[in-house]
């Protein structure tokens, strides 16, 4: 069945909706990519409800989940995850470090009704993040259906979310549903006037994002490493100026936006503050861009002039919606007059305002009873592309059980 925009999940199977019996053996596919500490447990929180659900109708639940990136350093163990869990459910979570043992798969099996594991960290499963058909068969032998929550790589296809949806029978998980129907209002074609901020330093900005949101929205304002990448595509000098892993796919991504017609007013700005790349924080300066980044220097905000403050104006006066993804300028050391300057226009009460991913809400200040959505990239996929790979992998999930 095709998607409607009035319900982007009427083609796809609710976790909510499927009636719950003992001794049922669970997958829930979860994000708790949280740092250490937990000082954020918001995308451990809204599962919570989920994993309840199933326990006490008696089913055995295996959680697996990710954090961090395979192979550089920043995945760890989820042992104070599981101790988390088990204080916010009130009964006992164990905690089996390695995933794929033969040691994990024989105690998972051997759980009792109402009993629930968490699994070490996925992402130090080599595999997981190249959806290897032989670990999401691994992870498929730890039960017989699977709840399908994570929204915060609900845009990627891992084997332990779309690697395991094309072994076993899935459902979407309430948390799946709640950020997606969040996301509707800033997904949909609007008449109102639209304003995209989208900065940092993720892949998908340039070549999920950009693309996108030039496509859907009236005006973008490029910030960190997407307006690094226009400026050079742009035939500028960017002197030490960073474009992150893949650079020359970057490059295209943004070659290719200022190269074709688009929706989007694209604002380029010709002054930014520039700042030494061995000490960031010791004298920034203002440059003009057609005269080039000085060697040794970096972008680390820009100046809002210009055309620009005619339709920001507008924005603020009129109403409409705004999207920001990411802070225009790196907030984390301190260079945020381009950031404050946008908030002003963001939190006129006519504006509704939207704020992706957990480093976006956290760096900017802004009320906490905006919207906001944990899951940066996921967020971006849903609102360029209305769909992502694990919500086409439930739709097909339909075909299979």
């Amino acid at each position: 069945m095709a998607q409607t925009a009035a319900d982007p999940f009427a083609d796809v199977p609710r976790l909510a909706r499927r009636s719950l019996c003992a001794g049922e053996r669970w997958v829930f596919s979860a994000g708790f990519n949280v740092e250490a500490g937990l000082h954020d447990t918001q995308r451990i929180d809204c599962e919570l409800a989920d994993i309840r659900r199933i326990a006490d109708a008696g089913g055995r639940v295996v959680v697996l989940s990710h954090q961090g990136r395979h192979g550089d350093g920043s995945a760890r163990p989820l042992d104070d995850v599981a101790g988390y869990l088990q204080r916010r459910l009130g009964r006992p979570v164990h905690y089996l470090p390695d995933a794929t043992s033969e040691e994990c798969q024989r105690r998972a099996l051997a759980m009792g009704d109402g009993e629930i594991a968490l699994l070490g960290n996925t992402r130090h499963e080599r595999g997981e993040e190249d959806n290897d058909p032989q670990l999401a068969a691994r992870f498929a032998r730890l039960g017989d259906v699977v709840a399908i929550g994570g929204f915060s790589k609900a845009h990627r296809a891992h084997a332990s979310n779309v690697g395991l949806l094309r072994l076993l029978p899935g459902f979407a998980a309430q948390s799946l549903i709640d950020e997606v129907s969040r996301l509707e209002r800033w997904a949909q074609t609007d008449p109102a006037y639209s304003l995209a901020i989208l900065g940092g330093a993720k892949h998908e900005k340039l070549t999920v994002g950009l693309t996108g949101l030039c496509d859907r929205y009236d005006l973008l304002i490029p910030g960190g490493l997407v307006l690094n990448a226009l400026l050079l595509a742009a035939g500028y000098d960017l002197g030490s100026s960073p474009l992150g892993d893949l650079p020359n796919e970057r490059l295209s991504a943004a070659e290719a936006v200022l190269n074709r017609d688009h929706r989007a007013l694209l604002y380029l700005p010709t002054r930014v503050v520039v700042s030494p790349i061995e000490n960031p924080r010791a004298a920034p300066c203002v440059v003009h861009v057609s005269d080039g980044v000085p060697p040794g220097h970096a972008i680390v905000d820009l100046i809002i002039e210009g055309w620009v403050s005619e339709p920001l104006r507008r924005l603020a006066r009129s109403g409409g919606r705004a999207v920001l993804a990411g802070p225009p300028g790196c907030c984390r050391l301190g260079f945020s007059a381009s950031t404050l300057s946008l908030l002003r226009v963001l939190k006129s009460p006519a504006v509704e305002t939207i704020l992706l991913g957990g480093d976006t809400v956290a760096e900017v200040p802004f009320s906490t009873t905006t919207t906001t959505s944990t899951g940066g990239g996921s967020a971006l996929e849903y609102l360029c592309r209305r769909t992502g790979p694990v919500l086409e992998a439930l739709r097909t999930t339909l075909e299979r059980r």
